[in-house]
């Protein structure tokens, strides 16, 4: 093992990478080791909590967690160093993306502002507004939502009407937002508003950064399927946030949103498929106990299951490699790829398992892990989790049908879909 303590901040991963013979394995087993010592005692019982239908686990601890993950070094690590970062290669970002699936390693309470906002300021974002903002997510100290979708606007996002104008030095918002990811646990919502009045489509939308503890504000938590809200609606009535807080000019809102969703399906999606091998893999040992793996029907579904998986695997390393001609249209692959492939292992799960998932436990049993979310609502099984929450996965971040017109309009040039 390398003598240099590859946990230590102050240690540029990318430079050490360049003077280090076997720098990937060296840098695999360094974060193997550290997860290995530090997910046991007090954070021990977090292992595999947290995530996508599963948002209530252990919030407050995971949330220690994660500031324990950033004294040791290990948030932020693919940005620059300039900004607190670690300047991870993308080698090193995908291996530390692996062996935290792969140790089962709780959900992470920042992902928005750590894989999504911040590298959009570091691309956008004044000098001013990274010292400000940045440290804050380094060191999972601020937590930041996201305000994209609006009742009218969710998949055709460019038809948002919350808008914002300014008033003596300040942006007064008005409107409503919803599907706002962690809006309920969060000091701060990045928000795509209208700031010209009269324009429509992509036009004369901005980038605000806005506090949501203030008058002006109502977050409203939605209950999902699965009884947990990882969703909100969020109102807006003069809420204010300085001039300043607009990353971009005003008008450019369009540009920085989709700057950020190209940051939102990047290497953190290698991440996902670590954890859905796991789910997959649960799965199967399930089916080879209960004896449905005998069944050739459940077999071969299994079977189909794990080849897709491996084509999921190649286009996202290959996008990531810069070998796809067209991002916009790699992007757009990828999320039919993962949501498809997610929500038929879900009814899969359903299958396999039998009866037992129509059976739901006792909502009344003490030591639910439930620390933000209704203390009476029935705890799920993972499968039954699984399966209700993969419902929406083809619908959220772009829905299907939105996701092949993409691919059809801007990749292959066929005639646009009557509007």
């Amino acid at each position: 093992m390398t003598s240099i303590n590859l946990a230590d901040r102050g240690v540029d991963l990318g430079e050490w990478a360049k003077s280090t013979p076997n720098a990937a394995d060296e840098f695999a087993a360094a974060v193997r080791s550290w997860l290995d010592e530090n997910l046991a005692g007090d954070f021990a019982h977090l292992k595999g909590r947290g995530g996508p239908g599963s948002e209530h686990e252990f919030f407050a601890a995971r949330l220690e967690w994660d500031r324990h993950l950033a004294s040791a070094g290990w948030t932020c690590i693919g940005w620059p160093t300039e900004y607190g970062g670690r300047g991870a290669t993308l080698e090193q970002r995908i291996i530390f993306h692996r062996e935290y699936a792969r140790a089962n390693a709780p959900a992470r309470v920042n992902h928005l502002g750590e894989e999504l906002l911040g590298p959009t300021l570091i691309e956008y974002g004044t000098e001013e507004q990274k010292k400000r903002f940045l440290p804050g997510i380094v060191d999972v100290t601020e937590l930041w939502s996201q305000g994209y979708s609006e009742p009218g606007a969710g998949s055709d996002l460019a038809g948002v009407s919350t808008s914002a104008r300014m008033d003596e030095g300040k942006w007064i918002i008005n409107g409503q937002k919803i599907w706002t990811s962690l809006a309920h646990v969060a000091q701060w919502v990045f928000v795509i508003a209208r700031t010209e009045k009269g324009s429509a489509r992509h036009a004369g939308l901005s980038f605000l950064l806005v506090p949501l503890d203030q008058p002006g504000v109502t977050v409203r938590p939605i209950q999902q399927l699965t009884g947990t809200s990882e969703f909100n609606e969020v109102f807006f009535d003069d809420a204010v946030t300085d001039a300043d807080l607009i990353v971009g000019e005003p008008g450019d809102g369009w540009k920085v949103a989709m700057g950020l969703l190209q940051f939102e399906r990047g290497v953190s999606t290698l991440g996902q498929q670590v954890g859905f091998a796991r789910e997959l893999e649960n799965l199967t040992e399930v089916a080879r106990t209960n004896g449905a793996v005998d069944d050739p029907e459940l077999a071969s579904r299994l079977a189909r299951a794990d080849i897709g998986l491996k084509v999921m695997r190649a286009h996202a390393q290959r996008t990531l490699d810069g070998d796809v001609t067209s991002q916009a249209g790699a992007a757009s692959v990828s999320k039919l790829l993962w949501a498809n492939w997610h929500r038929d292992l879900g009814e899969l799960a359903m299958d396999v398992v039998g009866a037992p998932t129509l059976i739901g436990p006792d909502a009344t049993a003490e030591g639910q892990p439930n620390d933000i979310a209704d203390p009476e609502r029935v705890e799920l099984d993972e499968w039954q989790r699984l399966y209700l929450f993969t419902r929406a996965d083809t619908i959220y971040g772009g829905s299907n049908e939105v996701q092949r017109n993409i691919i059809a309009e801007r990749v292959l040039g066929l005639p646009r879909e009557a509007r």
